[in-house]
This record gives C-alpha cells, sequence and structure tokens, in this order.
C-alpha cells in the first residue's frame, strides 16, 4: 500500500454520473479552467441528471458524453482503455433519502454494485493513477446536537438510513482496493449542497419553487434538524483542489462550520421572496429516521489551500435568481415538490433527447442505457393480473406511460416471489390478488383453506419479501371489516378511522382481511389501501357494485363508503409515487345508500329501472354470511388529496354522465 503526495497533473479523466447537480459543476470548471486535460462524462441519465446542465461544456473540443451505466462492467472496460483514462472521479449514485426509505435495493445496487464494477475495471486495466471517490457527511451519522467539535476523518463510520448505509458500504469497498490492490484512491465526504442546476427533490431548490407558485414549504417533524450548506461553485473548487493536491488514501471532508436549522432555511427562502413565513410554513410527519445534525471538522481540506467563498445569503440569492429565470428547467417537478417524494418522477427529457440526438455518443449496447423504468421512472409489478382492480392498474399504467409486469409466482411460494422481483426489478410492488369468492363472500365460507393461504398467508409472505428487498408493497385490502355499532351508528356521520379495530365477524373473507391487517401492521413498507363496495365506468362488469344490485331482485337500502376506482385507482398510484405507507382508508369521503344508487341508476340509464327494497332480516334468508355495512372516515385520504370528490359526485362524475342514456 503506497500513498502518492504533491502536486498531481491528470490527463484523460472519466467523471462518472457527470449531468447530475454536483458532478456538472465540477465537469464545467474543469472544461473550463484545463483546456489539455480530456474529460469523459458517464451518465445514465436517470431523472436527476439532465444534459442541460453539461451546455456550458458541449461545444469544447475537449469533452465528450457517454450516455451509460456504471454497472455495466464491459462499457466501464471499454471506457478506461479506449479513451485512455488515467483518473477516476466518481459521482454517480443514489443520493435521496427519502427515497431510499422506499426502495433500499436500487441505492445498494447503484452505489455499492456501481462502485465495485468501477474499481475491479481499474484494477484489471492497471492504468488508473487517481481514483476520487465521492461520499457524503451522513456516513459518520449523527453528531450530538450539542458538541462543537467536527467528526474528523478518521471518526467512526455509523450510517442511519440505507442511502448512507450504501454509500458507507461503498467506502468499504474503495478503502479495501486501496489496501489489497494499491489502487490510488481518494475519499471525499461532503456537507450538503446547493446553488443552480438541482434537482428540485432535494430541500433549497423545492422551497424555491415551491415559493415562487406561492404555495406553503412543508418541514419535515419539527424544523430543528441541522444541516450545512456548501454552495456548489466553492465545492467544485473543492475537488478541483483534491484532483491535484489530494493525497491518495486519505479522506477529505467538504465541509462547514455554519450550520442552519431546517426552518431557518424556510424562513430565509420565504424572507428573500418577501413572503410571510407563518402563513407559508406547514410542518408534516417526518421520515422513518432523520438525523437531527451532521457536523465535520474542515480543518483538513483547508490545510490543502481550499475555503469556502460564498457567503449564505449570496448563495441563497444566487440560487433563486437561477431558479427564477430558470423555473422549466426540470420540466413537470410536482411529484418531487411534495412533502415525501420517493420515486423517480421524470424520464430523458426532450431537451436530453435533442442533445444526443446531435452527434453525442450512447453506450456501445442498449443494455448500458438508464435501466429500466420507462420514460416515468417507475416500474411497477402487479400481483392480480386476472383480478378486477389488477387488470384496471394494467390498463392505467399504459395509458401512463408506467412500465410495469404482472407477477407469474404465487404469492405463498417466496422463491417464485423472489424470482418476479430479480425478473422485473421493480421500483414498487401492487398487490391486487385475493380470494372475494366466486361469484360472492359466501364461497369462502366453505373454502376456508384457499381463502387463508391467499388471503393471509399469501399477502404475509409478499410483503416479508417486499421488506426484504426494499420494496414499497401497495396492498388493496378491504374496509369491510367493520359494522354500524354504538360508537358509529348508522347515518351519524361519524366514521371508522384507520386505527380503528375491526368489529365484524360475520363472514370468514372477513375474518381472514381483519387478521391480515393487524398482522401488516408490523411491516413499515406496507401501505394497505381499504376499498369497499368498489365501483367503475364499465357497467358491464358483473363485479361493479352497481352492476351487482340492480341486477338483484330484492336489496337492502343502507348507507355505505364506497369506492370509486376510475377517482381511486389513479391515487394509488400517486400515493406510490409519494411513498405512503400504513392504513388507508381507500373510499370517496361521505356515505351512499342502494337506493341513492338506484335513483341515479334510473334517472341516468334506464328509466323504467325499478326495485323493491328488504330488510336484513329476510336479506339474512338467501345469504350464507352476513354483510359487512359501515362508514369509514376518509379524512386522512382527503387530507392528502383535497381534490377527492364526494361518493355521490364522483359516481355521477365518472360512472352515470359517461353512461348517460336518458
Amino acid at each position: 500500500m503506497s500513498t502518492q503526495s504533491g502536486a498531481y497533473t491528470p490527463k484523460n479523466i472519466l467523471l462518472t454520473g457527470a449531468a447530475g447537480f454536483i458532478a456538472s459543476h465540477v465537469t464545467n470548471r474543469l472544461i473550463k479552467n484545463y483546456p489539455n486535460y480530456k474529460i469523459v462524462a458517464l451518465d445514465k441519465l436517470d431523472y436527476c441528471s439532465s444534459l442541460k446542465n453539461l451546455l456550458p461544456s458541449h461545444s469544447s473540443p475537449n469533452f465528450k458524453f457517454v450516455k451509460g451505466d456504471i454497472a455495466s462492467a464491459d462499457l466501464v472496460n471499454y471506457l478506461l482503455i479506449a479513451e485512455d483514462i488515467d483518473t477516476i472521479m466518481h459521482f454517480a449514485a443514489q443520493t435521496h433519502v427519502d427515497n431510499s426509505f422506499g426502495n433500499s435495493f436500487e441505492f445498494t445496487n447503484n452505489n455499492i454494485y456501481g462502485t465495485h464494477v468501477l474499481l475491479e475495471a481499474c484494477k484489471v486495466t492497471r492504468r488508473i493513477k487517481r481514483f476520487i471517490h465521492v461520499s457524503t457527511d451522513e456516513v459518520y451519522g449523527e453528531t450530538d446536537i450539542e458538541t462543537d467539535i467536527g467528526n474528523p476523518e478518521a471518526s467512526q463510520l455509523l450510517p442511519t438510513n440505507p442511502y448512507s448505509a450504501t454509500k458507507a458500504g461503498a467506502e468499504m469497498l474503495v478503502m479495501a482496493y486501496h489496501r489489497s490492490y494499491g489502487l490510488p484512491t481518494i475519499t471525499t465526504r461532503g456537507n450538503n449542497v446547493y446553488g443552480p442546476n438541482q434537482f428540485p427533490e432535494k430541500l433549497i431548490p423545492k422551497f424555491i419553487l415551491l415559493a415562487m407558485k406561492g404555495e406553503q414549504l412543508p418541514i419535515h417533524g419539527d424544523g430543528s434538524n441541522v444541516r450545512s450548506y456548501l454552495y456548489c461553485e466553492d465545492v467544485a473548487e473543492a475537488f478541483d483542489v483534491v484532483l491535484h493536491k489530494g493525497v491518495t488514501g486519505h479522506v477529505y471532508n467538504i465541509g462547514t462550520q455554519k450550520e442552519r436549522s431546517v426552518l431557518d432555511v424556510a424562513e430565509d427562502v420565504c424572507k428573500i421572496f418577501g413572503l410571510d413565513a407563518k402563513e407559508k410554513i406547514k410542518f408534516v410527519h417526518d421520515r422513518p429516521f432523520n438525523d437531527k445534525r451532521y457536523f465535520l471538522d474542515d480543518q483538513k481540506l483547508k490545510k490543502l489551500g481550499w475555503d469556502e467563498r460564498t457567503p449564505w445569503e449570496e448563495g441563497l440569492k444566487m440560487t433563486m435568481e437561477w431558479y427564477t429565470k430558470n423555473p422549466h428547467w426540470w420540466g413537470d417537478v410536482s411529484g418531487a415538490l411534495h412533502p415525501h417524494p420517493s420515486t423517480p418522477v421524470i424520464g430523458i427529457s426532450h431537451d436530453n433527447l435533442c442533445f444526443l440526438q446531435c452527434g453525442y455518443e450512447t453506450g456501445r449496447n442498449d443494455d448500458t442505457g438508464g435501466g429500466s423504468g420507462g420514460a416515468s421512472g417507475l416500474k411497477f409489478l402487479i400481483y392480480g393480473r386476472t383480478g378486477w382492480i389488477g387488470g384496471l392498474l394494467g390498463g392505467l399504467c399504459k395509458d401512463g406511460g408506467i412500465e410495469f409486469e404482472y407477477g407469474r409466482g404465487r404469492l405463498q411460494d417466496r422463491s417464485s416471489i423472489l424470482e418476479d422481483i430479480r425478473r422485473v426489478k421493480p421500483t414498487h410492488v401492487f398487490n391486487a390478488a385475493g380470494v372475494t369468492g366466486r361469484p360472492n363472500v359466501d364461497w369462502c365460507e366453505s373454502h376456508k383453506v384457499e381463502t387463508i393461504g391467499t388471503n393471509v398467508v399469501g399477502t404475509l409472505t409478499l410483503a416479508d419479501v417486499c421488506k426484504e428487498q426494499g420494496l414499497l408493497l401497495m396492498n388493496f385490502a378491504t374496509g369491510c371489516i367493520f359494522e354500524y355499532d354504538g360508537e358509529h351508528l348508522e347515518g351519524s356521520g361519524i366514521g371508522f378511522k384507520e386505527e380503528d379495530k375491526p368489529n365484524f365477524t360475520g363472514s370468514f373473507y372477513s375474518k381472514t382481511k381483519a387478521m391480515v391487517e393487524e398482522l401488516l401492521r408490523d411491516y413499515e413498507n406496507v401501505c394497505t389501501l381499504r376499498v369497499r363496495m368498489p365501483i367503475s365506468s364499465d357497467l358491464s362488469n358483473p363485479r361493479n357494485f352497481i352492476t351487482k344490485i340492480s341486477r338483484y331482485n330484492k336489496v337492502v337500502n343502507i348507507p355505505n363508503s364506497m369506492t370509486v376506482l376510475d377517482e381511486l385507482l389513479p391515487v394509488s398510484i400517486e400515493m406510490a409515487k409519494r411513498n405512503c405507507r400504513g392504513i388507508w382508508n381507500f373510499t370517496n369521503p361521505g356515505v351512499v345508500s342502494h337506493n341513492d344508487i338506484l335513483e341515479m341508476y334510473r334517472d341516468y340509464i334506464d328509466p323504467e329501472f325499478k326495485w323493491v327494497n328488504f330488510d336484513l332480516e329476510e336479506q339474512a334468508k338467501v345469504i350464507v354470511a352476513p354483510r359487512s355495512n359501515n362508514e369509514l372516515d376518509a379524512s386522512k385520504l382527503q387530507n392528502e388529496f383535497p381534490g377527492l370528490l364526494s361518493i355521490k359526485d364522483s359516481i355521477i362524475k365518472y360512472v352515470f354522465e359517461p353512461n348517460k342514456k336518458t
């Protein structure tokens, strides 16, 4: 193992993740200041990258762009040899902490496996003289809020979230290749960076864009979490110093001693836009774990001659001015502006496609591109292909340009689920499979083994595999686990809430659904959607509640919460994007009775339609198992999606108006 010190002059630099935020500023600086250096910019153009970030460099003769993935060993080996690369600056990574709680496996694949591919290519080709690995201050874990001593580079690594854990894992590989193979590595660990070109899932650009719209600024928890912020041009200069003066085998913190709480940042953004902070700041629930503070010892890099140049106020003003002049730089970023963005919300922009068509290289093979996910950056694995909801979900994905595949495995078979995940590589899993009865829940009374197998064992197995693989599971459940009682009287407007315990045991189907819902409370990766008496615009479908009751000889007349699938299934996809978890009453607000629906059916569809009512005692004589009747409190869902229509309005808009015949 050896170290190298003194001035270093590279010739041909491979810069990974070059179209991303920090890396693009570094690339543009090197191209401008060092015309004798050849820069090969490698990026797979994930959702938070843009070729527009590299516009200052693209006409330079010493710049070349290659679209490709660092996880492609063949591509990386080819580039190191063909471009005679002697230096690697490795920025490419998944970096958004919120996303790592939703799909941590993707972080492992990008941050650890991708780094490993690069290191192995360096070992095999034996031509790299300097490998700069870009890590994060988050690998140190949380800093004591009271201390005034920052983490020096020799501090123990104690990551607390999936993102920082993968970055720490990558660092271990870098250190191992330095010690075992003598690879000349340098690692940097940086504070938060802000400035122009940053994708607005990050705090400061998100706050700026929301303030530009006059919308509220969401703060996780109480806003007391403290961070240190560096302006992007100062950080680009820091990498310039590390590249030329850093000592191989060493780690360098890139940081500042100047700290600000998240609340301070929000108030400063409000101030610069002339907004009332008290009106424009709102507090939202915190992420699963949110470190209170990261604090670095920044002296080692300063001894090489680097120092922070841009005051906070000046940097924030320049950033605000850039976003004001470039509000559409990233296209539609409405999903990223949500308080808890969880998944990529855009793909390759039209600008990127034009850029690539104007003579810039792509990887040699199609499989070296940006990976799966289509234009939306999403890929769903859906169970329940032959079911009603599963089929509708597939149709929505097709219409919305979301890549998806149906699961082939049986839910009770753990190995077949793992094979599906390996094959599909999804960002999210949707479970619309389940036994509801043939043709109704009475079937479950005589088929208890099959009902338990799918509804309980299968669902739990799927949830457990998804948890193991770091995947969010959107689970379509039922609200037919409650019945009106003394605290929730029929017609009172008081509905059952998400935290209420099921009280309906009339059918075996409902028992299994209540059982598995309770067990799923232990799985933080599951979003349970309580569907009730589903309705759709397809009045020919026998599973449609309206179709069912319009064909009955007699019907009861009881107000119930119901789910209009045409309105709420797209909401379930948005909930997946927002990383929603826990239990949700997945019904339209309010209740509607059987007679209300049939009156609308008569008025809109068939003016000659007639029906007869009977009571529950009469109904009990013609069914095997009692039915659940209840009202669910949909306020949680309505707070998340304020535009949600009431059940009656939704039925009219999505069902009867499109099918109107009278």
